[in-house]
C-alpha cells in the first residue's frame, strides 16, 4: 500500500517531463492508460512520439492518432498549446497533455518541420538518441563528433518556435557543445548522474553543471538500469534526485520518470533495434521501472531528507514549469 505523504500532492504541479505510451499509430488501446497519471497526482505529462530511427512519416502518424484521441475524451485530457492551458487543467481537474520527440531524425534535413511539430504539440525534442544523426552524436557512438553546422540551425529554429531543446541520450561531446551554443535554457529530460551508476546513458556532474548555467533542468528517469544493477527502488532513485540537488541546485532538477506503458513493446525494441540498444549495457527483457503510482513514495523520502516545501514543489513540477515560461511561446 502506498504511503501517503505528510502533505498532500494537489498542493503543488506535478510535472513528469517523459512518458513512452505504444507507438502504434492505429492502436488506441493502451491510450486510457493515461489516466493512470492523473490518479497518481500528475498535472502534466509529456508524452513520447517517436525515437531513434524513427522518421518524419512515423512521427506525424502517432501525432495524429494521439490529437484525435485526446480531442475525443475533452472532459479528462488538455492538449496543451501554453502555460495556461496547464493551470486551466489543474483548475478543470484534468490531465494537461504535450508531446517530445527523442532525437531530431524526424526533422531529417527540413528544420521548417520543427514549427509544425511545436503548433501539432511537440514541447521538447532531444538532440540524438543513443546513435548519431545530422545533428550530432548519441551516447552509444564511439565517436562522438560533436554539435554539426545543420545543428546549429536546428537549435537556431528551436529557440526561434518556443521548443524546449534536451540532450538525453546525446554524447557528452555533442551536449556540451549544445549546452555552449544554445541561447535559451537545456534540459535532460530523463538522465541520471553516472557518478552515481556508470553508464553510457548517464550523464556526467560536468553536463549537469552546464544545463544549470543555461537555468535548465535535468530530468531524473526511474529505469532500473540507469537507477543501479536494475534497481528500481524508490530509495535508489531519491539518491539519484539528492544527489543532482547537491550538485547544481534543487531548482535544476525534475522528473522525467521514462515509463514505459507496455512492457512487452519495449521488448520488442530492445531485441529487433541492436544497433541502438548494443550488447554489454544492460538492455534485456525485464527492464525495472518506477511507476507514476510512486510519486507518493518519493514525496515522503524527499521529507524525510529534510526537504523544505518550495524545493519539493520545483522538483515535482515547478521547475520545468519555468523552462515552459521561460522558452515556450506565450500564444
Amino acid at each position: 500500500m502506498v504511503t501517503q505523504p505528510p502533505v498532500n500532492l494537489k498542493d503543488w504541479l506535478v510535472w513528469d517531463n517523459h512518458g513512452c505510451l505504444p507507438l502504434r499509430p492505429f492502436d488506441t488501446d493502451f491510450l486510457p492508460q493515461l489516466a493512470r497519471y492523473r490518479q497518481a497526482g500528475v498535472d502534466v505529462a509529456i508524452v513520447n512520439i517517436g525515437f531513434g530511427d524513427h522518421g518524419i512519416e512515423d512521427h506525424i502518424r502517432m501525432i495524429a492518432n494521439f490529437r484525435h484521441w485526446l480531442k475525443q475524451h475533452p472532459e479528462s485530457y488538455v492538449l496543451i498549446a501554453t502555460v495556461d492551458d496547464i493551470e486551466r487543467a489543474r483548475r478543470e481537474g484534468k490531465l494537461a497533455i504535450a508531446f517530445n520527440m527523442e532525437g531530431a531524425n524526424g526533422v531529417a534535413d527540413q528544420p521548417s518541420l520543427i514549427s509544425l511539430y511545436y503548433d501539432l504539440g511537440v514541447r521538447w525534442m532531444l538532440m540524438a538518441y543513443n546513435r548519431a544523426n545530422r545533428v550530432g552524436s548519441g551516447c552509444h557512438e564511439e565517436e562522438d563528433r560533436g554539435l554539426t553546422a545543420f545543428g546549429r540551425i536546428v537549435l537556431d529554429e528551436m529557440a526561434r518556435v518556443g521548443m524546449v531543446a534536451c540532450c538525453s541520450h546525446t554524447g557528452h561531446r555533442t551536449t556540451m557543445d549544445v549546452m555552449h551554443y544554445a541561447s535559451r535554457p537545456v534540459i535532460f529530460s530523463h538522465s541520471n548522474p553516472r557518478a552515481l551508476h556508470d553508464h553510457p546513458r548517464n550523464i556526467r556532474d560536468e553536463a549537469m553543471r552546464a544545463c544549470a548555467a543555461t537555468k535548465g533542468v535535468v530530468g531524473i528517469n526511474g529505469i532500473g538500469i540507469f537507477l543501479g544493477e536494475n534497481d528500481n527502488s524508490t530509495e535508489t532513485f531519491v539518491r539519484h534526485v539528492d544527489y543532482a540537488v547537491q550538485l547544481i541546485g534543487a531548482e535544476h532538477v525534475g522528473l522525467g520518470l521514462d515509463y514505459v506503458f507496455d512492457a512487452a513493446e519495449l521488448d520488442d525494441y530492445l531485441v529487433s533495434m541492436a544497433s541502438t540498444f548494443p550488447e554489454g549495457f544492460s538492455y534485456q527483457a525485464g527492464m525495472k521501472m518506477i511507476e507514476p503510482e510512486r510519486l507518493s513514495d518519493i514525496v515522503e523520502a524527499l521529507v524525510k531528507l529534510g526537504y523544505p516545501e518550495a524545493a519539493i514543489g520545483g522538483i515535482l513540477g515547478g521547475n520545468f514549469m519555468r523552462v515552459a515560461r521561460d522558452v515556450w511561446r506565450p500564444a
